[in-house]
């Protein structure tokens, strides 16, 4: 029995890691070579041509930059306001604190709707602009129960023994809290780049200037035939001179899709040992 059980899930763990070494190993093999068919687990013709027209193609860089500057800020961002606005609603006494709660969890379910969102935005000069791609959505309610959740709970004496020492509601936040909250401040983190990282439907919406369009955004136009043809006419002529002879579009699409996805997916070994603390906070009764 115990067999069967082992076999079910070798299986099942092949096949959900196959079709992304199968990409990584055709982002690194020759593209004409691809085209032939059989390429499965190794480079049959290994190559770095794909990756260097990959890096050398300046909206693709200036994509990754993007994407790289909108997820540590954003996600910088979104830690701070969340967590100052879970403090502030986790103290006791507070005025019209289950009117705000309730606020909060009405917008979990319910939103104004894409149009409206947009006529906001565009009447509020954000569109098209990088400001836009910091603030969208900074202050997450989900997180922000887990971490209410996660400060009703912390000891009184801790806030007392601060009062003591004369810190104010921004001291005793900076100075005690804040420390003592790295399991929870590293799974929501965490969780909050990887949305941000991956997030590619909003800067399609909201940004139309390929100069501030992220990298994931990008990769969809990539994907899409014909900016695919766009992205291949508009390489220098170093890259067409290989595209002629080596690379071809799939080639490319394996290589930007592994640049995207390989960053985001080496973090989680380094956070992995905060996630069952984190994750249960929300989970305890408050």
């Amino acid at each position: 029995m115990h067999g069967i059980i082992y076999v079910l899930l070798i299986f099942l763990a092949f096949i959900t890691f196959y079709p992304f070494w199968n990409s990584l190993v055709i982002s690194f093999n020759n593209g004409s070579d691809t085209a032939l068919g059989g390429v499965t687990f190794w480079p049959r013709s290994f190559t770095f041509e794909n990756y260097n027209i990959v890096f050398k193609e300046d909206n693709i860089f200036r994509a990754y930059m993007i994407t790289i500057l909108r997820t540590v800020l954003g996600t910088a961002l979104s830690m701070f306001f969340t967590s100052l606005f879970a403090y502030g609603l986790s103290k006791k006494g507070i005025v019209f604190k289950k009117f705000y709660m309730i606020i909060c969890i009405i917008t979990m379910y319910f939103t104004g709707g894409l149009i409206p969102y947009f006529i906001l935005i565009y009447q509020m000069q954000l569109y098209n602009t990088f400001t836009f791609l910091l603030i969208h959505g900074m202050v997450n309610v989900f997180n922000m129960i887990i971490f209410r959740t996660f400060f009703a709970e912390l000891p009184d004496g801790l806030e007392e023994s601060g009062r003591i020492d004369g810190c104010s509601n921004f001291g005793v936040f900076f100075k005690i809290v804040l420390p003592i909250s790295g399991p929870v401040m590293a799974t929501l983190g965490l969780f909050t780049a990887v949305g941000l990282w991956n997030d590619w439907f909003t800067p399609a919406i909201f940004i139309s200037d390929q100069n501030l369009i992220p990298l994931q955004t990008l990769l969809v136009q990539i994907i899409n035939a014909g900016a695919t043809a766009s992205l291949m006419s508009n390489l220098n002529s170093y890259a067409q001179s290989l595209v002629q002879n080596t690379v071809t579009v799939k080639a490319l699409q394996m290589a930007t899709m592994m640049i995207a996805t390989l960053p985001i997916l080496m973090i989680y070994p380094f956070l992995q040992k905060f996630f069952v603390k984190g994750a249960l906070v929300g989970s305890l009764k408050e």
